[in-house]
């Protein structure tokens, strides 16, 4: 038996092959070309299994090279399989890796592929290109204010129509607060005593609504990013995930784009994961064992999960504010205890949870019940118990010759 590790740099990779005794190491560059020739180097010694760490986009076109021929990559957590300090080196980590690969002591990761692989790449654009847009109108927003026009002082957040508005009016060179004011919804309030026109009235020159601009040019651009990569997930979602999509939307607070994040990150077949703790744990939200000579240092969660972990911490605020959410009496309970930032990653781990089992078992959400609607199901089920016991001696005793009813009557009952 023989088993093959990697070690992946960025333009180099170490091949190291095992036989239980010996090992033999081959070094080939990350072009693709001697990437396919290494997959030879390797089929040829009888191998279909490969081992590497995980050291991101660099692993990405071996693993892609592999399944095209027929491999199967196996891509392993680099904490888990940490060298001995004072004993590291390019050669050893890969002979290392195939040793342990050889003993059945690598645990292999969650790596996608197909739909599933197309969908993750448009849902984490999605979010990188949201992001980057939010960064974009905050520096609109620095600009404005630059120029003297507050109009964030008045509104609620900057990402609303009315602000974008009176930004594109302001750089076409409308100056007149009287017309920009025109181009704002709501902010009765302020309409009335005159503070959204003062936040409107500004001073600016030609360099200033040159940057203007072209800072609005980037986010029409990340508008139009946003735009088709939201297209494109819906094409997929619909095509292959549309009935997991519905039963994970029947949660409070999870929208349509956080079904699609979710389903891209985690998949629909839980078979994967074997229980929830193991999901939950493969998230990064559940909290660490750090304990040494019974003293618990630390209960934090772990770092990572940076593309599924916000997305739960989002979803999980939207179910905490949902009317009559069992996850918002729970954020209360947790909240007062531990603090609100601990108890919405709680409430993220109780999500994600509750998600696991509706893709296990292919069903709708069902909330809990309350306490008043549990203590009416409990009397009503010792209700109908308590009939169908009298029932049942109402008719050993008809057996016998005796009319309960009668009897009851006699001894006063």
């Amino acid at each position: 038996m023989k088993t093959c590790g990697l070690d992946v740099y960025k333009d180099t990779i170490f091949c190291a092959i095992y036989d239980g005794k010996d090992a033999v190491v081959e070094k080939f560059s990350t072009f693709t070309p001697d990437i396919e020739a290494m997959c030879v180097y390797i089929q040829a010694q009888g191998l279909d299994t490969v081992a590497m760490e995980s050291t991101g986009i660099y692993i990405r076109v071996i693993c892609t090279v592999m399944r095209q021929r027929g491999m199967r990559p196996v891509v392993v957590n680099p904490f888990l399989i940490k060298q001995m300090p004072g004993r590291k080196s390019d050669v050893a980590d890969s002979v290392w890796i195939a040793k342990l690969l050889y003993n059945g002591m690598i645990s292999d990761s969650f790596i996608p592929d197909g739909v599933l692989a197309k969908l993750r790449v448009y849902t984490r654009q999605y979010c990188r290109m949201v992001q980057r847009r939010s960064s974009a109108l905050t520096l609109v927003d620095q600009q404005l204010v630059g120029m003297g026009i507050r109009l964030s002082s008045c509104l609620s957040k900057i990402t609303t129509k009315s602000f974008m508005r009176v930004a594109k009016a302001v750089a076409g060179g409308e100056t007149d607060p009287a017309a920009l004011e025109k181009l704002v919804h709501g902010c009765l309030k302020h309409k009335r005593d005159g503070t959204l026109r003062k936040a409107l009235t500004g001073c600016a020159e030609e360099q200033d609504l040159w940057r203007l601009r072209k800072l609005l040019e980037i986010v029409d651009m990340y508008e139009a990013q946003i735009a088709e990569a939201e297209k494109h997930m819906e094409e997929l979602a619909e095509a292959n995930y549309r009935e997991e999509m519905a039963h994970i939307r029947t949660i409070p607070g999870i929208s349509r784009i956080s079904a699609m994040c979710i389903i891209a990150e985690i998949g629909a077949d839980m078979s994967l994961f074997g229980s929830a703790q193991r999901i939950v744990g493969w998230a990064c939200l559940r909290p660490r064992n750090d304990e040494s000579a019974g003293k618990y240092k630390s209960t934090a969660v772990v770092k990572g999960g940076k593309h599924l972990k916000p997305m739960l911490i989002q979803a999980a605020w939207g179910a905490v504010h949902a009317s009559g959410s069992q996850f918002g009496a729970f954020f209360g309970r947790v909240s007062a205890r531990r603090g609100a930032k601990k108890a919405i990653v709680a409430v993220a781990r109780k999500l994600l949870v509750t998600i696991y089992a509706i893709l296990r078992d292919g069903s709708e959400y069902i909330p809990l019940q309350s306490k008043t609607e549990a203590t009416a199901a409990y009397i009503h089920k010792m209700a109908v118990l308590d009939a169908q016991r009298h029932r049942k001696l109402e008719r050993m005793a008809a057996a016998q010759g005796i009319v309960l009813s009668e009897l009851t009557d006699k001894l006063n009952l």
